[in-house]
């Protein structure tokens, strides 16, 4: 593993928010000594089966898993992460996280912390789920809009052949091997997520599934 890596990693399927994505990517600051790379699966059967080919495909350390439409606009995004993680018990970092997760599986039921650019009914704004104090807390779950890990985990393609609870269930994969999830202090949003109405044709069908596997986590 290359600790001196960053692999950025996202399931394609829109070729202009893939470039958008790519071009965010493109204008971050690169801590000296660092290097970056880009991902991109095509035709993933799953998120879950598309960021495991993923991360056989990359030996960097530090893998950012992302929507294609997510644009990362903090320019020091590597360097902060990077400060985090000289805790090695943190295993992942996310920017909207469960602090306690529900128990009925359904983040939004219960409290969230962190924040982000995103579109909701009166259009685009910075959305704060809840405040963090400074440098990071730990959570749960983290939204899969972004995940970072330091440490390469597999994704439960064996159980989510679909798009829905990859990773609430990779965060509850990280934690019964005894890495810890942050969730950091930002003074504004790092990303945008240019999400739109979300299609839950599955998400209730992937989450029993995610009942079976973890209730007892």
């Amino acid at each position: 593993m290359n600790d001196k890596k960053f692999a950025f990693v996202m399931c394609a399927n829109n070729e202009q928010y893939e470039k958008e994505a790519l071009y965010y990517i493109e204008r971050l600051e690169v801590p000296e000594g660092y290097s970056c790379e880009s991902v991109v699966i095509r035709e993933a059967e799953s998120m879950a089966e598309g960021y495991n080919r993923a991360m056989q495909l990359s030996d960097a350390r530090y893998k950012i898993y992302m929507h294609q439409d997510v644009m990362i606009t903090e320019r020091k995004f590597l360097k902060k992460i990077l400060s985090l993680f000289k805790n090695r018990e943190i295993g992942m970092i996310g920017l909207v996280g469960s602090p306690v997760f529900p128990e009925n599986g359904v983040m939004w039921y219960g409290d969230r912390i962190g924040s982000l650019y995103t579109q909701g009914s009166e259009g685009y704004g910075t959305y704060i789920f809840g405040q963090v104090a400074a440098p990071c807390e730990y959570v749960e779950a983290v939204d899969g809009f972004l995940m970072i890990t330091q440490y390469d985990v597999p994704w439960r393609a064996d159980i989510f052949k679909k798009w829905d609870f990859y990773d609430v269930s990779q965060c509850f994969e990280f934690s019964k091997r005894g890495y810890k999830i942050a969730v950091p202090a930002m003074l504004n949003p790092w990303c945008i997520h240019d999400c739109g109405a979300s299609d839950y044709h599955d998400y209730f069908g992937e989450r029993e599934k995610f009942l079976q596997e973890y209730r007892n986590s």
